[in-house]
């Protein structure tokens, strides 16, 4: 897996996605080796990680030998972190090699920092039998380099009925925030340092200009990190009174916060894909978001969701306001969320399609070995 290991304590869209996946293929029956926890960003600048990959080649291999596994796939491979550790062993063991999220940004070869693992992934994603990506920004990029034949292109999913809609949690909730007559937008992030806690203050922002115009609203934000000291100064200084920091809620439990808000906001910056987005529609909940990244992928502009580009930060606050004060929109919308999700995001129909396609690459017979390649 690209950022953590199953098991991390702190949540994020990569683990989340990762430990689906691996455990999709479980359910079905399939024997899942993990066959590596090496942390593998910026391996290129750490000659101590890179001795450790080589050793790691080396028992994967003489393992691999006695296994006979069918097919490896790994989940992820980009500049900060090429999945060097599966490309070689795959030839070695000559089995299928298969990449899920490979990523190709030419731009990481503009700079002598990024150069490297620039080289190093384009090296990586040539060798892969095949690629699967659930970003159509992606695979528009890995068409650049890699023929059609060998992508594929699965839309990113979630467990609906985990996320569903709850009138009695929606109404609990809400009256022990003792609102009088308020919309609920909701956030959520990790509040670590960089575009999460960028992208909580311009919700912060946003609903303080509104709460200026006199829009009645309530912020309640999900989630904690280092940097949440940071952002209760900033809702103190500009939205005094307006905004409940619920702290890092159990994912099982999201639903709950999701069937209690009116709004979904969150312009993801540089979000490769954003399950929030996913998780909120499929509770019925409309979502604002910048189209530029993950909420571009996930939400459908003016059917599930309002969408503005980065540079145009006053109609994301309009978007906000154009729900808040619309009922009737937001109610079509919402009805809109949880169609959209339940007929296009669906997991266990999205990765049936992918587990076909692997399976018409293994070998019949064998078991399918899974490899975890990590980084932070």
């Amino acid at each position: 897996m690209p950022f953590k290991p199953m098991g991390h304590p702190n949540p994020s869209g990569d683990l989340i996605t990762g430990t689906e996946i691996h455990n999709f293929l479980a359910a079905r029956n399939h024997i899942i080796e993990p066959v590596s926890t090496l942390r593998c960003r910026w391996i290129y600048y750490k000659p101590l990680t890179f001795l450790r990959l080589l050793a790691e080649k080396r028992r994967i291999i003489s393992t691999g030998r006695s296994l006979r596994p069918d097919l490896w796939l790994s989940y992820h491979s980009y500049y900060k972190a090429p999945d060097i550790l599966g490309s070689s062993c795959c030839r070695k063991l000559k089995i299928p090699y298969v990449i899920f999220q490979g990523i190709y940004s030419t731009k990481r070869r503009k700079r002598l920092k990024t150069l490297p693992g620039f080289l190093l992934n384009k090296k990586v994603l040539l060798s892969a039998d095949l690629i699967i990506t659930n970003k159509t920004g992606d695979f528009k990029n890995l068409k650049r380099l890699i023929p059609e034949n060998r992508l594929s292109f699965i839309a990113p999913g979630i467990h609906p009925d985990q996320f569903i809609f709850s009138k009695d949690d929606r109404q609990k909730l809400r009256n022990s925030w003792h609102l009088q007559g308020e919309t609920v937008v909701m956030t959520a992030a990790m509040m670590r340092p960089g575009v999460k806690t960028r992208g909580i203050t311009t919700v912060i922002q946003s609903c303080a200009e509104l709460a200026r115009q006199g829009v009645p609203l309530r912020l309640i934000i999900a989630g904690d990190g280092s940097c949440r000291q940071q952002l209760e100064k900033t809702a103190t200084k500009f939205l005094p009174g307006k905004t409940i920091f619920l702290g890092k809620i159990p994912r099982h439990k999201l639903y709950q916060y999701y069937s209690a808000a009116d709004i979904f906001a969150f312009p993801g910056i540089e979000e490769s894909l954003g399950m929030v987005y996913l998780e909120a529609q499929s509770c019925k909940l409309p979502v604002v978001a910048y189209k530029d990244w993950g909420g571009g992928e996930a939400v459908v502009h003016e059917q599930t969701g309002l969408l503005s580009a980065l540079s145009d930060d006053f109609m994301f606050t309009e978007n906000i306001k154009r729900l808040a004060e619309n009922i009737t929109l937001r109610t079509k919308l919402a009805e809109n969320c949880a169609r959209h999700i339940r007929c296009h995001h669906d997991l266990d129909h999205n990765y049936s399609t992918m587990e076909k396609t692997l399976v018409e690459l293994a070998v019949p017979g064998k078991k399918v070995i899974t490899s975890h390649h990590l980084k932070q």
